[in-house]
């Protein structure tokens, strides 16, 4: 009887103190999509031969258990596993160098079947989109100073998150309005849709499951 090789993983997390509890970005979230991919798409049997764990504080971009990960991630010959991509970079120039560095294999829990061609692209889209958000949220500010809307009452950053939270909403409405927008018209039930999105393995903005409450947040949104 052959035996099969054991798939082998490490395991990199990278939180911050100031925004751990934001959606996506907190440990916990982590943690549960890591979970959600080596239960449900990991070939068997695996095994995880270390786990790193960087938190950023303020502007300190130094990531040193990142760098433990990888030569950890090296020498076991196991692939780097993260919950998403922009655990690793923000920045699609260090994700194309990591992804090019010698000896080292990027899996990417919330997408678990891309190829790195398709994390390159991933990244590079991911980033024009960040431009174009902060594009938009500051004209949005501008456009309501300039009716004479009040900003007071909430700090300048707290407000900016605000707006940029709208709009990233509002962005991830977009990328899906092809499959829910026909589904719809089709008279398909908003739990239907929610099944649909499932079936396809399509995360919600949040790297969640769908729901027909989720599904129902989109219409709304692609209805204004």
């Amino acid at each position: 009887m052959t035996t099969r090789p054991i798939k082998k993983y490490v395991i990199y997390y990278r939180v911050s103190t100031k925004r751990q509890g934001e959606s996506g970005l907190g440990l916990e979230a982590q943690e549960r999509d890591v979970a959600l991919f080596l239960t449900q798409f990991s070939p068997e049997p695996y095994e995880v031969v270390g786990t790193f764990t960087d938190v950023k504080s303020g502007a300190k971009a130094a990531r040193p258990e990142l760098a433990k990960a990888i030569e950890e991630a090296k020498a076991h010959k196991a692939e780097l596993l993260v919950a998403k991509l922009d655990r690793l970079s923000r920045k699609v120039s260090q994700i194309a160098t990591l992804m090019e560095e010698k000896g080292l294999t990027i899996r990417v829990a919330a997408m678990p079947t891309a190829t790195p061609f398709q994390l390159h692209i991933y990244a590079a889209l991911a980033e024009q989109e960040r431009v174009f958000i902060g594009a938009r949220t500051r004209a949005a500010l501008t456009s309501a100073k300039a009716r004479g809307v009040k900003l007071g009452g909430l700090r300048e950053n707290t407000r900016t998150r605000n707006v940029e939270a709208v709009a990233a909403a509002d962005a991830a409405a977009q990328q899906v309005a092809s499959i829910i927008l026909p589904m719809r018209k089709a008279k398909a039930t908003l739990a239907g849709i929610a099944d649909a999105l499932n079936d396809a393995k399509v995360p919600t903005q949040r790297g969640g499951k769908w729901h027909p409450s989720s599904v129902k947040n989109v219409l709304s949104r692609l209805a204004c």
